[in-house]
């Protein structure tokens, strides 16, 4: 018995290393931005879900969703998503597909565009979220892009228009504050992004947009993450309250043991 607790004991922290070091096999070698995912926000979900519609849909699949599913859970009446958010001739019980054949995806793109129902789940969404804001122009690229994440990605920037144009160069960028005049402490560093030009949105706006369509993607990962959260709850509490009767059956069990 000894033996074994001590294999157990050598073997959970051998285990509790796995996820960090999956994280840092598939991270960015670069400082992510945090995305404060918040799945409780209704308004933000159902704004992510059309970004994703309008902007995403006709080359990335949610193929392990359902429209009802994402309505119901978005608070979404079937009648609007079905007039506003599916625009082929799919019905509300529909998976999530596009009409996009692999073969030609191949074609224009190079590799055929994935699903991202589990992106969220396989990048992590402060991967994403920075990896949305950080595509620059660059010429040698087919599509004239690059992204700052994912060096050479093969997909145009869809998002450009809302946007506008950002580059990468040397830049002046804050490090600190002068403790005696207060003044901000600037340095001149290279590889930079920077807009030259703004899109329709302002960086504000465009920030808000980008958190919105990533937190979509967090939900749609796993639609059962709230329902989850608040089961365990209850979960706990049970265990809670019959811990007591376990607690005196133990110590009636033992009573004449000695």
């Amino acid at each position: 018995m000894k033996k074994l607790f001590g294999l157990l004991a050598a073997a959970v922290p051998a285990l509790a290393l796995v996820p960090a070091l999956a994280v840092a096999a598939g991270g960015s070698s670069i400082p992510l931005d945090e995305h404060k995912t918040d799945l409780y926000d209704k308004a933000s979900l159902q704004r992510g879900a059309q970004t994703y519609m309008n902007y995403c849909m006709g080359c990335h699949s949610l193929e392990h969703s359902r429209y009802n599913r994402v309505a119901r859970d978005l608070d979404i009446p079937e009648d609007l998503m079905l007039e506003n958010l599916v625009f082929t001739d799919q019905k509300i019980g529909d998976l999530m597909t596009n009409a996009m054949r692999p073969e030609d995806g191949k074609t224009w793109f190079g590799a055929t565009p994935p699903d991202l129902t589990l992106v969220a789940r396989v990048r992590r969404p402060d991967w994403l979220y920075t990896y949305l804001r950080s595509f620059y122009e660059d010429e040698t690229r087919p599509w004239g892009v690059n992204n700052v994440v994912f060096k050479d990605v093969g997909m145009p920037h869809v998002l450009a228009d809302l946007q506008g144009r950002q580059v990468q160069g040397t830049a002046q960028v804050a490090v600190g504050y002068d403790t005696l005049t207060g003044q901000e402490i600037t340095e001149e560093q290279d590889g930079v992004l920077y807009l030259v030009e703004e899109g329709t949105l302002s960086p504000k706006e465009y920030d808000r947009l980008i958190f919105d369509l990533v937190n979509f993607l967090t939900y749609v990962a796993e639609p059962i993450a709230v329902e989850r959260q608040r089961l365990g709850w209850w979960v706990l509490l049970f265990l809670a309250i019959f811990f007591v009767p376990v607690y005196m059956l133990n110590k009636e069990f033992w009573r004449d043991i000695k």
